[in-house]
Parts: structure tokens; C-alpha cells; sequence
């Protein structure tokens, strides 16, 4: 249930679930890195968004005030059409019927955090982007990419949002952004390349939104260099697809064999393990994160991080 409140500035909104509400775990899959100028937590534990909706910017601010209960503000030309996506972006159309995980690390932590959902956005290339950039690369060095290319070609995020605040550009932008400043942000030219494609075909890409998973997935990987694993990020993330497995990621067949089994698994081994669990196999991935669960050996040295930049 939602309720609104009427002001010439700011539409603000309540959402009273029917079921408990985690509004900071649930969110957290959206953020790329402590420095996302599209994502920011201040001190009094609000959570503050942008997005680029079709009727315009919107900057958002989101507190959790019950446990069942979250309080939104919103700013800007689009935050009226934001409004009727919340519900969505909260995971009130997360189903949750039917999972009953049979480990017991899995059936614990979802006895302990009932609250935990899977968000959907709704906006396809805005979960596209980040997701490319993070193709076969270090988290670290990709959210710094991301951080550069949005806090320079993004625009100043709509009401009293937190300084440094962007809003994420939209396609025709991204479609525009000249070769070397992709250098310069550490990203190689394949994966800018991948960016630019899907630019251009944003609009086709958009419509994954109303598809089913399988539509989905297939309309996104049509644009070359867009395969399995950055599918499923988006799906996570736009689509709330609460079984969008992210195979072919480099740590996270290991985790979750070290996890649930106490031994490495690769990725078939995986897909075979938790085939059981469909179609709650990413919700699966997120209660074990969430718990602490989450676990792999270090048995040698980190990666070192490649600077593309000097190539």
C-alpha cells in the first residue's frame, strides 16, 4: 500500500508491505561501489537514488521507518512516473512462494532475514552499463570507470540530493562519448565498444523489461559482447529476476561451492548443484551474502588490477 502526499516541489510516498522490508539489503545489489554518484547512503541511514526515466530526471531519497514501512521523497520531472515504480523497486513483486532451501546455511539465513528481496528497476540500460563495464575486469577498477564517466557526462541530480550526485546519462549520451575519454576512464575499446552498440539499439533493449526471462535474456545478448553472465546482472538488477544465476563470474561458482560444500566448484558444477533451487537460485547467492555466508579460501596473491589506460 502506498500513500501520497501533495506538494508543488517533491512527491513523497509511503509503502506499508504486507511482510518485513529490508530496505538496505535489498538495495544494495545497485550500488556500484562507496562512491557511486548514482548511490549514496548519508549518515542518518537514508538511502539516495537517481535514475533517467523516460519523462525526465529523478533523484530519490529512501528511509527505512518500520520494519515493513519505507518513506520516499522524490525530486524532478520524473519523479511522478518514479512514484509507480516503487512498489517494484522495493521487490513487492518478489515471489517468494514455493522456496523452502533444503542446506541449512541457505533455510537459516532465510530464517533471519525475511526481509530480504529482490529489487527490479524496471531500466534495462541504466543496469546495462555498469554491467559491461565490470566484463572481465576488477569491481574496484570498474566502479571507478563507472564513478568518471557518469560524474563527467552525467547531469547534477535534481533536488537537495547529496553533493557530487549525478544522474546516469541516457543512451544517446553514452552513444556520443568519444574513444578516448573510454581510455581515459580505464575502459578497454572492446568493452566500450559493447557500450556504444547498446546505445544505439537502447530503446529494443528497453522492452526486455515486459519480456519474460527467457525473451529477455535472448534480446539483450543479440548485441555482440553482451553474453550469460552480464545478462544475468542485468536481469538481477532491472528485471528482479530472482533466478538470474551469474555463471561464468570469476569468484562465484568457488564461493558458493566453498559455501554450501565446502569444496570449489566450477561453473557446470554449479548450474548442476543448485538446479534444485530454481527459480530462486540468484535469491540462493544473495541470502549467503547477506548472512556472512559467503565464503572462499585465499590461497595466493590478489590479481593485480590492469590499467587500461596505458594501452
Amino acid at each position: 500500500m502506498t500513500t501520497p502526499a501533495a506538494h508543488p516541489d517533491v512527491v513523497e510516498t509511503t509503502l506499508v508491505s504486507a511482510r518485513p522490508l529490508a530496505l538496505a539489503a535489498t538495495l544494495a545489489p545497485l550500488s556500484r561501489g562507496p562512491y557511486d554518484p548514482c548511490h549514496r547512503t548519508t549518515a542518518d541511514g537514508a538511502i539516495w537514488r537517481t535514475a533517467s526515466m523516460p519523462t525526465g530526471a529523478v533523484t530519490y531519497r529512501l528511509t527505512q521507518t518500520g520494519a515493513t514501512a519505507v518513506s520516499c521523497r522524490a525530486w524532478g520531472p520524473g519523479s511522478g512516473e518514479f512514484e509507480t515504480t516503487l512498489a517494484d523497486l522495493l521487490g513487492e513483486g518478489d515471489d517468494t512462494a514455493g522456496f523452502a532451501p533444503e542446506h541449512p546455511k541457505v533455510a537459516e539465513a532465510h530464517r533471519r532475514f525475511p526481509g530480504l528481496r529482490i529489487p527490479r528497476t524496471g531500466r534495462v540500460f541504466e543496469a546495462l552499463v555498469p554491467a559491461i563495464l565490470e566484463q572481465r575486469v576488477h569491481t574496484v577498477a570498474a566502479h571507478a570507470s563507472w564513478r568518471r564517466l557518469v560524474t563527467h557526462y552525467g547531469a547534477p541530480a535534481p533536488g537537495p540530493a547529496p553533493e557530487g550526485m549525478r544522474v546516469p546519462p541516457p543512451a544517446e549520451v553514452w552513444r556520443r562519448i568519444p574513444s578516448w575519454e573510454f581510455h581515459r576512464a580505464g575502459v578497454d575499446p572492446r568493452r566500450s565498444r559493447v557500450i556504444v552498440t547498446a546505445a544505439a539499439v537502447a530503446n529494443r533493449l528497453e522492452e526486455a523489461a515486459a519480456m519474460s526471462a527467457p525473451d529477455a535474456a535472448a534480446r539483450l545478448r543479440v548485441v555482440p559482447g553482451i553474453g550469460e553472465w552480464t545478462a544475468a546482472e542485468v536481469a538481477q538488477r532491472a528485471l528482479g529476476d530472482a533466478d538470474a544465476l551469474s555463471v561464468g563470474d570469476f569468484h562465484l561458482s568457488a564461493i558458493v561451492g566453498w559455501s554450501l560444500l565446502g569444496r570449489p566448484l566450477d561453473d557446470a558444477e554449479m548450474v548442476e548443484y543448485l538446479e534444485s533451487a530454481r527459480p530462486h537460485r540468484h535469491r540462493v547467492v544473495r541470502l549467503l551474502q547477506v548472512s556472512g555466508q559467503a565464503v572462499k579460501p585465499k590461497f595466493g596473491p590478489r590479481t593485480p588490477i590492469t590499467d587500461h589506460r596505458g594501452r
